[in-house]
């Protein structure tokens, strides 16, 4: 079978075999969540957008589930629903809820059944539930929603938002450019090279259609500079943009947290952009303070966001090789955070093989006043494991405390 790149980058069943490192290289990837936010000066403006030139996406037969009330029926789908050949097993899961009530799931690194026809392992997909349906948003080749490059660089979701006009909703989904490196497994495996834009138009109760892919600058590999864009919240009019970078220390395995803001028609202008130096904002990204430091620091992508007046940071500690579900908590978006203790634990387990890690906080899923859904992502170092049982190879959720 040909491994040769193309459109969408073709990858042979033998590349799952790397599948367990997608966990690893999280030390090394280049969060993307701001650059969702460009997708208001990407977006067509028109009330009836046309898609351009990429194939029509198809949504699969309808797989039949009850209506989700409460965390454990979250879990139920994810632990028991039989997945369809185009969706077996995902890691990521960020999600959006559109104009029209339902909900769109993004994920990574995604299995899909030996009967499929088509790619087996693709970098990215999408699914689409309402209250009595899961479908999965297939490509017309195929492949990846968001088709890997000529070149082979592919695209791992990061983090999903929308722009709501009428009859339609703009939904941006910001991803990982990553390419896949000279060594044959563990971290440098990959090279993670900077985040792009996918623009999808959604109309009310139609499936979601790709409108345009932009990488967004260059190509460059690299955590220990400061990454704007690991976590985002949007604010009296304001774009946060919260940045990680790890010093590459030994026994140093978290990420520090720094912030930026714009505001929103400027994001793709980053001289526009300001930098909290600990007392004001100023336009020097090397003046910007640490919000939180790397030792002991949140993971390479986590979420922040503003509840009840108050802003909250939710993360792993020190990223995948700890185990301690944390928020940090602050009065306003500049800080200072503080850490609360551990409202869970989520190791991963070295003697099972068992991976636990990047948690992402659902603010508007199943709200509740003084706590929030979050899930974490799973995955196995023995791919036999997940390819016998791709249960294994899906998020889980659970809620907790807000301090």
């Amino acid at each position: 079978m040909s491994t040769e790149p193309t459109r969408c980058g073709t990858v042979d069943f033998m590349s799952i075999a790397r599948l367990p490192w997608r966990v690893r290289v999280l030390l090394v990837t280049v969060p993307a969540g701001a650059a969702m936010f460009a997708a208001i000066a990407l977006a067509p403006t028109s009330s009836d957008p046309a898609v351009g030139d990429v194939p029509r996406a198809s949504e699969t037969q309808c797989l039949p589930i009850e209506p989700i009330t409460s965390v454990d029926g979250l879990n139920d789908i994810a632990s028991t629903l039989r997945g369809s050949p185009e969706f077996q097993g995902a890691d990521v899961g960020a999600d959006v809820e559109l104009q029209d009530g339902r909900r769109l799931w993004v994920f990574g690194d995604t299995l899909r059944s030996p009967t499929f026809s088509g790619q087996r392992f693709v970098r990215n997909s999408m699914l689409v539930f309402d209250d009595s349906c899961a479908d999965v948003v297939l490509p017309a080749d195929h492949g990846a929603l968001i088709p890997d490059r000529e070149d082979g660089v592919g695209y791992w979701p990061m983090s999903i938002a929308k722009v709501e006009h009428v009859g339609y909703d703009l939904v941006g989904v910001a991803a990982q450019r990553v390419r896949g490196a000279a060594q044959p497994d563990g971290a440098a495996a990959f090279e993670n090279l900077g985040p792009a834009i996918a623009l999808f138009v959604v109309r009310r109760g139609d499936t979601p259609q790709l409108l345009e892919v932009r990488d967004i600058g260059a190509d460059l590999a690299g955590t220990k500079r400061t990454t704007w864009g690991a976590a985002t919240a949007v604010e009296g009019g304001w774009v946060y943009l919260y940045g990680t970078a790890s010093p590459g220390a030994d026994l140093v395995f978290g990420f520090s947290l720094q912030v930026a803001r714009v505001r929103p028609d400027d994001i793709l202008d980053a001289s526009r952009w300001r930098y909290w130096d600990g007392s004001r904002w100023q336009q020097h990204a090397s003046e910007a303070t640490t919000l939180i430091p790397a030792t002991g620091g949140v993971s390479q992508t986590l979420s922040v966001f503003r509840q009840a007046g108050r802003w909250y940071a939710v993360s792993k500690r020190d990223e995948f090789l700890g185990s301690d579900l944390v928020v940090w908590s602050s009065p306003g978006p500049t800080g200072p955070f503080f850490a609360a203790p551990p409202v869970a634990q989520i190791p991963s387990n070295e003697k099972t093989g068992a991976l636990r890690y990047m948690p992402l906080a659902h603010p508007d899923l199943l709200p509740e006043q003084g706590s929030i859904v979050v899930s974490y992502s799973q995955n196995n170092t023995d791919v036999g494991e997940i390819n016998a049982n791709p249960f294994l190879y899906r998020p889980r959720f659970l809620r907790i405390p807000l301090p």
